[in-house]
Order: structure tokens, then C-alpha cells, then sequence
């Protein structure tokens, strides 16, 4: 009897580790599901791929074409939605305090993606009588209250940065991910160099370092581009993919030099979001006798 009891307790006892080890598990299963979120259930429904800018991204002006109004070549449009919504002259504050950026917010929905690129317009005086649209410099969480002269209305400025952290925290709460690019260059006036080809710029330097605290998906497509200009004449340059009013704004080469560049960007993100969406390029189509 004292050997029956003495085994009966061994089981009682292994069971107890067996529930215990379970309960573990589970609770392990649980904490790992609300910190990785799952890729969202679109329910078969083609997703929309934002793009966010200003004139360098999408323009009006006769002979000027942004690299947005390109971009939609570049994707399989059975797989995906291209809406360019950039609009030229706004800054990262003015694309959000016009309301446009809530208006993305009602349209999107969860499993679509936005793609990002700001700077271009963000250092202008922040209560310019004509155009008050500036942002404050840097990163932080800084703030400045002013009676905005074009509006009318008093307003809370933020940072740069602190405007690309709203884009990202309020496309991951709808369910969309973000993409954060770096501001595109302006046309060089003297030849870049291999070794350093990115433009001088903060707006770059800001909009990096915010996707690297956020973990956000980063192009650099400052970098990108720059390197495409490695071994030309300025002067080439200017004539091939800039407009001749500015050294701002790009030619439909310009523009579609510049799209290819952001395809390249995402191609080269681990885990690439948009990866299933791109189109497939010539190469590949002749590769596979298709």
C-alpha cells in the first residue's frame, strides 16, 4: 500500500508540472500576441497605398512632375490601390492642419500603407503673412503658439519630427503602415562625390532619426537619388531632371528617376511591406518566358 500511495503521489505531482508548464505557455502565447500585432485581414479587399508629399511628390506646374504622379507605373494595379495625395507648398504641419491627413484617415483602413516624404516646405517662418507653414526645427517636443496670419486662428507649432511621429502613430492606430522617406535633393551645383553623395540637409538627418526611434520602414531617398548623380555635370543634371525655372523641382525624367529610387528604397527594407504589390520588372517577366 505505501508503494501504491508513494506512486500515485509521483503522478499527482507530475501533473501538477504538467498544468503548470501549460499555464505558462499559454500566458507566454498571450503576452507574445499583444506585442507583435498580426498582419490585418483584409478580407480579399485590394489595399491603398497613400503617398504623402508636397510638390516634389505631386505638381501642377506645367513642365514640373513629381515622382508620386510616376509611381503608380511601378506597382501591380490588380494587387493595389495608388492614391497620390500630395499637394504642392505644404509642409508637414500645413499637410495635417488643412485636414488632409484626417482625410486619409477616413478613408484608409486597416492593411493599407501611406508613404511619407516632408521637408521641403517645413523651414519657412512659422507666421508668414503669405505662407505660414513653417515647422520648428529638430526632433523634440517643443512647441510655439502664434495667431496664424493666413488662417486666422491660434495654433500650436510643433517640431518636424514631432509631425512625422502623428503621421506614423496615427496610420499604425488605423491599422495602416507607415513609410518615412527622406526629403529628395535638390539639384547639386557641383559634381557629388561618390564617397558622400547625400545633400546637406537636416530635414534628411530629422526624418531618419525618427524612423529609427519608431521603428518605422525608412527610404532614403536623398541618398538614392544623389547616387544617381555621381559622375554627371551639374549642368547635365539640371537638364535632364530638373525644370528650368528651379533646381526644386524635376522633369517628367526627373520624376520618374526619382519613383524607381523609391522602389529600389523599398526593395531594400528587410521584410519589405510592399514587396507583394511592386510590379514585376521587365527583367524578370523575359526571365520567366512571360
Amino acid at each position: 500500500m505505501i508503494g501504491l500511495a508513494e506512486k500515485h503521489r509521483h503522478v499527482f505531482a507530475g501533473s501538477v508540472v504538467l498544468l503548470i508548464v501549460i499555464a505558462c505557455f499559454r500566458a507566454t502565447a498571450s503576452a507574445q500576441d499583444t506585442q507583435t500585432p498580426r498582419p490585418p485581414d483584409t478580407q480579399g479587399r485590394i489595399p491603398t497605398l497613400f503617398v504623402v508629399g508636397d510638390s516634389t511628390v505631386k505638381n501642377g506646374t506645367r513642365g514640373a512632375v513629381g515622382w508620386g504622379e510616376k509611381i503608380d507605373a511601378l506597382f501591380d494595379p490588380a494587387k493595389i490601390k495608388i492614391q497620390n495625395r500630395a499637394i504642392a507648398g505644404r509642409s508637414s504641419r500645413t499637410f495635417i492642419s488643412e485636414g488632409r491627413w484626417d482625410k486619409i484617415l477616413a478613408d484608409g483602413a486597416s492593411g493599407d500603407f501611406v508613404i511619407i516624404q516632408m521637408g521641403h516646405n517645413d523651414g519657412g517662418r512659422l507666421d508668414d503673412p503669405a505662407r505660414a507653414r513653417g515647422s520648428l526645427p529638430g526632433t523634440g517636443e517643443e512647441t510655439r503658439e502664434i495667431d496664424n496670419p493666413v488662417t486666422g486662428k491660434h495654433e500650436v507649432v510643433h517640431t518636424y519630427g514631432w509631425y512625422l511621429r502623428k503621421y506614423v502613430a496615427d496610420a499604425r492606430e488605423k491599422g495602416m503602415t507607415p513609410i518615412l522617406c527622406s526629403p529628395i535633393p535638390h539639384r547639386p551645383r557641383q559634381p557629388v562625390e561618390a564617397a558622400d553623395p547625400v545633400e546637406k540637409s537636416n530635414f534628411v538627418t530629422w526624418s531618419k532619426e525618427v524612423a529609427e526611434k519608431e521603428n518605422v520602414p525608412f527610404v532614403d531617398l536623398n541618398w538614392l537619388i544623389s547616387t544617381k548623380y555621381v559622375g554627371m555635370d551639374p549642368a547635365d543634371i539640371k537638364a535632364k531632371y530638373f525644370t528650368p525655372a528651379d533646381d526644386t523641382h524635376t522633369s517628367p525624367d526627373g520624376a520618374e528617376l526619382n519613383a524607381e529610387c523609391v522602389v529600389v528604397g523599398l526593395k531594400k527594407l528587410k521584410d519589405c511591406p510592399l514587396a507583394p504589390y511592386l510590379a514585376r520588372s521587365k527583367e524578370n517577366a523575359t526571365a520567366s518566358g512571360n
